[in-house]
């Protein structure tokens, strides 16, 4: 069953990027709270912008959105829509039958991409952000999940607390950031308070736009409108 999940990303201190040193620290931290690896974890998001062949069809067509496979249901993929506040669920075949249609193109792919550990009731996994062109490091990601509840209104004041511990200890490495999570309404997107893939989703999209907010990412993904 998936419990609640937060989804964190690192915000570097004006004057600094994220680098592999960074991910170190984060990781190294992790263990020292007793965190047990468990394995790799990879999720992948894709950008995209629809392939309009007459200017008239344009309006027709969603402006962007993303498509996001998650490693809990590989056979799944996700759409957010933002313009629309849509969340949608697929078959993972979906992705095959949009090359065909040629309708929609990738403009950006991202993996997020690193180890899942484990916390007493609470799961961690820390993650590079990298482009699947050049495999540069585009950021660092963290998901907090706390498994025994799925109840997003439940969980919350329970792993913000476990949050603020995990903040007191990472600040003790003096590192140039620190990680943000700015909470998506996901009432806005029709889900309700019990937990699901879907929520991850629009959480994933709404660390683009984060991203995307920093001047290294402006750099970074010059095609994508917030």
């Amino acid at each position: 069953m998936l419990g609640s999940l937060m989804v964190l990303h690192w915000q570097p201190n004006a004057g600094h990027t994220v680098n592999s040193q960074i991910l170190a620290e984060v990781s190294q931290c992790v263990e020292s709270i007793n965190g047990v690896k468990e394995g790799k974890w990879k999720a992948t998001l894709s950008f995209y912008r629809p392939v309009i062949k007459e200017q008239a069809n344009a309006s027709e067509f969603p402006r962007d959105f993303l498509g996001i496979s998650l490693p809990e249901q590989p056979n799944k993929y996700y759409f957010v829509l933002r313009g629309q506040r849509l969340v949608l669920e697929a078959d993972s075949t979906i992705q095959t039958i949009m090359e065909k249609l040629q309708s929609y193109k990738t403009r950006v792919a991202l993996n997020f991409e690193g180890f899942q550990y484990q916390l007493g009731d609470f799961q961690l996994r820390v993650g590079k952000v990298v482009s699947i062109q050049s495999e540069s490091l585009r950021g660092i990601v963290m998901e907090m999940e706390y498994r025994p509840i799925s109840s997003w209104e439940k969980s919350h004041k329970i792993m913000g607390e476990f949050f603020d511990i995990w903040q007191e200890a990472l600040s003790k490495r003096s590192l140039a950031g620190h990680f943000v999570h700015m909470e998506p309404n996901f009432g806005e997107f029709g889900l309700s308070g019990q937990y699901t893939l879907q929520h991850t989703a629009v959480q994933y999209a709404t660390i683009m736009l984060q991203m995307i907010a920093t001047a290294q990412s402006i750099a970074i993904l010059p095609q994508f409108q917030a």
